[in-house]
């Protein structure tokens, strides 16, 4: 079986081809989330391979609406059926076939970059909630102070997306503290979370603080999570998954603090390795699961 998985968002479109196994066998990049030109550049990149049997996208709900009345391959090719689901959905479902939450029937996907949300998996079955909002978790309340940019984007997003992250290295600047960081990006507009990490690697003291806070909110969030779900593993995804090797431990010590006794020694945390390629695998693992 060939599966066409694709994950759409506002900055670009990310489509593969996987087979019964989880292994990608083709992949097609687009910016702007043109969804479907990845797709049919991929089924034309397959030439006269073997068709496609099914086809999983992963959108928001805002870009959905075009892609649920089916997905056209290509010339010649047949039309398929197309199975929909939310990025959450697809990022664990990713995650608990061939990711970091491997076999787990009950996982939280963290994903945090350009957007924060969380997939859950509750035995064996991704979980939407009562009105398809489980996951919600960039509004997962996190400190007590009323701030506008919380009512805009939500307390945690706030605080741990790209734009988050750099924004609080920014306020730090302008309150007097000095950083490499700024000298690298050339202005404040131009600070990116990346700019961030890379400062903490090379020894910038305020951008080690913003990381090190940046593990605290993240530490906190896995914790409430685990509380109200108690899962086997929490996978933190995304864009911030290229941080790893700053964020691991001091997550794990944020959140261990914050568990029931026992607890932190019972869930799992882990780094997702899937890249920019995961939502679009666990979008055909959805679709190749759905019921003919």
């Amino acid at each position: 079986m060939q599966v066409l998985g694709i994950h759409v968002s506002h900055r670009r479109a990310t489509a593969v081809i996987v087979d019964d196994g989880g292994n990608v066998l083709r992949r097609e990049e687009r910016p702007g989330g043109h969804a479907a030109e990845a797709g049919a550049a991929l089924m034309t990149a397959i030439g006269g391979g073997v068709p496609v049997d099914a086809v999983g996208v992963a959108v928001n709900e805002e870009l959905s609406d075009s892609f649920k009345a089916g997905f056209n391959p290509g010339p010649g090719r047949p039309r398929v059926a197309v199975r929909v689901s939310s990025p959450g959905a697809a990022a664990v479902a990713a995650e608990c076939w061939v990711g970091a939450a491997r076999g787990a029937r009950h996982a939280i996907c963290l994903s945090i970059g350009e957007q924060v949300f969380a997939g859950i998996m509750l035995d064996g079955t991704p979980w939407a909630g009562a009105h398809g909002l489980a996951g919600s978790a960039a509004w997962l309340a996190l400190n007590p102070v009323e701030r506008q940019d919380y009512r805009k984007f939500g307390s945690l997003a706030a605080e741990v997306s790209n734009k988050g992250i750099a924004r609080r290295l920014s306020w730090r600047i302008q309150a007097g503290d000095h950083s490499a960081v700024l000298e690298r990006a050339g202005d404040l507009e131009s600070i990116t979370a990346m700019h961030v990490f890379e400062g903490a690697r090379s020894g910038d003291g305020v951008s080690v603080s913003v990381v090190r806070d940046t593990a605290k909110y993240i530490g906190m969030a896995v914790a409430n999570l685990a509380s109200a779900i108690d899962p086997e593993v929490i996978v933190l995804g995304g864009e911030i998954a290229a941080a790893g090797d700053l964020l691991l431990d001091p997550v794990r010590q944020e959140y261990a603090r914050r568990l029931p006794p026992g607890m932190a020694e019972q869930v799992r945390f882990e780094i997702s390795t899937l890249g920019d390629d995961g939502m679009a695998i666990g979008a055909a693992r959805l679709a190749m699961l759905a019921p003919a």
